[in-house]
């Protein structure tokens, strides 16, 4: 009954929100090649080889992609499965094509959740199972695998603050909508207990650990950094402060910590890497108003040095983590409340700042204050406060780092554990 509630309604809301979405992919481009695979036209699966069996994963972002990337290394160098990666965005296809297309049968965008995109979908590309990564949760997509008798496994699962109070609100119909989900593999313990409080049963869901702390990190040598270093206008041996994921209103804070830092005669560089690169027009005019020298990434190489450079290019964040001397993580001050990822630039032995609005890491950043390898910041006075600070204090740095690499070392293992599970549950 659920089902069919949500069927009718899915539509006339898709429709009532469709000039906000289809607005949002104009402005962030790149969503016009293989448009048709949203309604199910995703016809670029070759048949199903004999005796292999078939995995479609789905990973909305670039977020999900990198994280599960070793996953897909080692699922794919076994001989009986065979990989269909979908996605959701155009950063996120872009990203998949160029890295993982080499271990996918197809590549191509997760359909819309209506009855007909979706149905089309899954007659296309045939799984013998399905995995969802991190918070992907359709109703129509559980519904079609129920009808084919398919298993679905969540791997990295997780639920943000606002997710569980979402999916609170429907725990008398968890199990009719979702109830066909084989396994959850939670990222932490938390959010097991918020998977089983929200109306999963505790034999549903099992804590793996976070997949995103088993990345492959960039090992540049010192020359290596030191020519980034050179192709981001960046002199050798100045500090350099880095905005991680940055959202509306964190790159003011940002520049007020580089005047800060400057005024106190240190010698130092900022580096901008805002969450979404079409932000670009609107964070360039507060670089202009800051008289300081920058230089934009997409506008191509920088042959001068600069004050400031800002990196409004996809899937570059790890490699430019690598010159940074602090990194302050974004999405993290008021008004925003949920934060992007601390794992990347902790286990690269950076140390850390973030706002108090964390909750989509809230266990994460927890422990890395815990262990000193990150300092809360309440408002962006206490940025600017915390980054001069630590621009002259080498050792606290250096203190900070090293209990960010310990932080990571001891939270290893969730890669093995999902993919020993997968394949014992798939062979």
């Amino acid at each position: 009954m659920m089902l069919w509630v949500y069927r009718l309604v899915f539509l006339p809301v898709l429709v009532l929100a469709s000039p906000y979405y289809l607005w949002r992919m104009r402005k962030r481009g790149g969503y016009g090649r293989h448009f048709a695979d949203r309604f199910g036209g995703m016809k670029r699966c070759p048949p199903k080889k004999p005796g292999v069996k078939r995995i479609w994963i789905q990973a909305v972002s670039v977020g999900e992609l990198l994280a599960i990337g070793p996953l897909l290394e080692r699922l794919a160098g076994e001989p009986s499965l065979e990989i269909v990666l979908t996605t959701t965005t155009s950063t996120g296809f872009k990203l998949a094509e160029e890295r993982y297309g080499r271990l996918a049968v197809a590549v191509g965008y997760f359909p819309i959740d209506a009855w007909f995109s979706s149905a089309r979908t899954w007659r296309s590309v045939k799984p013998d199972v399905a995995v969802l990564a991190e918070g992907e949760w359709w109703p129509e997509h559980f519904a079609q695998a129920r009808l084919r008798a398919v298993p679905v496994f969540s791997i990295n699962g997780r639920l943000s603050d606002r997710s569980h109070r979402r999916m609170r609100l429907l725990r008398p119909v968890i199990q009719s909508l979702f109830g066909h989900v084989s396994q959850i593999l939670a990222s932490s313990a938390q959010d097991r207990q918020r998977f089983c409080e929200v109306g999963f049963r505790e034999d549903q869901v099992t804590t793996t650990g976070n997949l995103k702390l088993d990345i492959t990190l960039p090992s540049p040598t010192p020359r290596e950094i030191a020519e980034l270093r050179s192709s981001l206008g960046f002199p050798t041996g100045d500090f350099v402060l880095l905005g991680s994921s940055t959202w509306p209103g964190e790159e003011r804070a940002l520049l007020d910590a580089l005047a800060g830092m400057r005024a106190k005669g240190v010698p130092c560089r900022l580096l901008i890497v805002p969450r979404h690169a079409e932000r670009r027009g609107e964070i360039i005019p507060e670089l202009v108003r800051s008289e300081f020298r920058f230089h934009v990434r997409s506008s191509g190489p920088c042959n001068d040095e600069v004050d400031i450079h800002l990196a409004d290019t996809t899937g570059e964040l790890r490699r430019l983590t690598a010159v940074a001397g602090l990194v302050f993580v974004g999405k993290s001050l008021p008004p925003h409340s949920e934060g992007q990822t601390p794992i990347e630039a902790a286990a690269m032995g950076k140390p850390l700042l973030f706002g108090p609005g964390m909750s989509n890491f809230r266990p994460i950043a927890r422990d890395l204050v815990e262990c000193d390898a990150a300092r809360i910041v309440a408002n962006p006075a206490e940025l600017v406060s915390a980054v001069i600070d630590l621009s002259n204090d080498v050792r606290r740095r250096e203190e900070m780092a090293e209990a960010a690499r310990r932080w990571h070392r001891a939270n290893l293992g969730a890669l093995d554990r999902t993919f020993v599970f997968l394949k014992g549950q798939i062979s």
